[in-house]
């Protein structure tokens, strides 16, 4: 256990997905929009896992994944590369009105998997919303602009952080799953997949599943890679453990489970909501 003590200083100071050492995936979200923010998502055919792939063409509609992590103005201390996961409160308000003046209607992950799996039909114009790590301001400055719309969205929480001040709290994390959000797991402390031993599967995700389960009261079927990252003996052991589907980053979806890498684009906090909504209809 001392060795997750060592990162946790680390942990606060590039609050979850920021990594300095993942430089190469901000940049490739931030800088090659169509390559990174394209989430294949066809009807389960022969062919399906060939086109989630990116194998064969796809000619079927695609759903847009959004994933956030703070919503809040920028403060003097944060670096340019900080900033591309802050979206300040202002520029956050103006691409919800927008989406939603737009005509978009957010779904949650049971309602992909049944699409992607069996065909069942989406509302008009989907739009997925995710938030990483737990920080406060999801609740505070994001949570009254999704009430405001209509909107629900997908939580995944870092469990090491509940309850530490600028994180959510454990009620907070239970109003969630009973307002109709959805609460997936994020590990402990936001260690990389790729890079667990046997013992840390226990530690990063055993163990938050079931408290997220005990403080939610309900099942924890959804994950997210800390910093977009996995590899097969990830994927493997996340199925062990009764994920139904987990999110990534930029990286191409697995072949062979398309399911466990769903992937995400990031609206980088430099951008401006015509930026974004041109992505979106550019991407998806």
């Amino acid at each position: 256990m001392a060795r997750y003590k060592i990162v946790l200083p680390l942990l606060f100071s590039f609050f979850g997905c920021n990594s300095a050492t993942e430089t190469s995936q901000a940049t490739s979200v931030n800088a090659t929009t169509k390559t990174d923010s394209t989430v294949q998502a066809p009807v389960a055919t022969t062919d399906t896992v060939k086109a989630l792939a990116g194998e064969v063409p796809f000619a079927g509609k695609q759903v847009p994944i959004l994933c956030y992590h703070q919503i809040r103005d920028w403060r003097a201390t944060d670096s340019k590369s900080a900033q591309v996961y802050i979206v300040p409160v202002a520029a956050f308000k103006d691409q919800i009105k927008t989406l939603h003046d737009s005509g978009y209607h957010t779904i949650l992950p049971d309602q992909l998997v049944e699409y992607l799996q069996h065909g069942k039909p989406l509302p008009s114009k989907p739009i997925m919303l995710t938030f990483d790590d737990a920080t406060e301001s999801q609740i505070t400055a994001a949570l009254p602009e999704l009430d405001k719309a209509g909107y629900k969205a997908v939580f995944f929480i870092m469990t090491v952080v509940l309850g530490r001040p600028t994180y959510m709290t454990k009620d907070q994390v239970k109003q969630l799953a009973a307002k109709g959000h959805v609460v997936g797991c994020h590990t402990w402390d936001h260690h990389m997949t790729t890079k667990y031993k046997e013992e840390d599967w226990k530690i990063q995700v055993e163990k938050p599943k079931a408290l997220l389960e005990t403080i939610t009261g309900m099942p924890v079927k959804y994950f997210a890679y800390p910093f977009g990252l996995w590899n097969k003996n990830a994927v493997a052991h996340i199925k062990q453990h009764n994920f139904t589907a987990s999110f990534q980053l930029a990286a191409k979806l697995d072949a062979d489970d398309p399911l466990q890498t769903i992937r995400r684009i990031i609206p980088a906090g430099q951008w401006s909501t015509a930026r974004l909504m041109t992505a979106i209809n550019r991407d998806f």
